[in-house]
């Protein structure tokens, strides 16, 4: 017996971090455990109240699209086998990579610093990793991260955090956001083209279904 169960190989979802120019991944963090729900809202782009009737129907570019989702980690397992940064440091360096998405590189904060205090005139906002969103092979899109807190469920006796749920808000950014030539922009657009395939392969009802012979 091989000792395979047969069974598909449940894919997580998680967060890869790029390099905003090259598009080079600089870390990848998947999820310990899928979350059981998300939430998608769609903000529609339409002209909104322009008083040209002309523009009732039009779109002026991409949906905004948010996500929120609470994914767990937990250190039960590493811990009973005596795995080493789980006993030392707990939760807290799976913590520190989530949070650094939304932090500034302490090296680029010296840097601006210097300049600031060598009477540079412009400083250049510091610019983070492109964080892109996995959730199965079908949806790869760009995001913000725009709301973020962590709840500390359980501590060892050294106060490091051993259990802890992490909410996230998200953001898609479109090609409105980046742009057709920057890489997040490239990966909304294939999200988007994948978006209408799904659509496409969705059957279409009838008028009967809904009580009409015509509109």
């Amino acid at each position: 017996m091989s000792g395979s169960s047969g069974s598909p190989r449940l894919l997580r979802g998680g967060l890869v971090l790029l390099d905003p120019t090259s598009g080079t991944v600089q870390r990848v963090l998947p999820l310990q455990y899928n979350p059981d729900s998300i939430t998608r809202t769609l903000q529609v782009q339409d002209m909104g109240d322009s008083g040209n009737r002309a523009d009732s129907l039009r779109l002026k570019g991409p949906a905004i699209e948010t996500i929120k989702l609470e994914a767990e980690i937990d250190l039960t397992d590493q811990l009973e086998h005596g795995d080493r940064d789980a006993t030392q440091l707990g939760l807290q360096p799976a913590l520190a990579s989530l949070e650094m998405i939304i932090q500034p590189d302490p090296k680029q904060l010296q840097n601006n610093n210097s300049l600031a205090d060598s009477g540079s005139l412009e400083i250049v906002p510091m610019e983070t990793a492109l964080c892109v969103l996995v959730w199965s092979r079908n949806r790869v899109m760009p995001v913000k991260v725009t709301d973020f807190s962590i709840t500390e469920d359980a501590f060892d006796p050294s106060l490091n955090p051993i259990r802890a749920r992490v909410s996230l808000g998200l953001r898609v950014l479109t090609v409105t956001d980046l742009g057709f030539a920057h890489k997040g922009g490239s990966l909304f657009m294939a999200y988007l083209q994948q978006k209408k395939r799904m659509a496409d392969r969705a059957p279409s009802g009838s008028l009967s279904v809904l009580g009409l012979e015509s509109i």
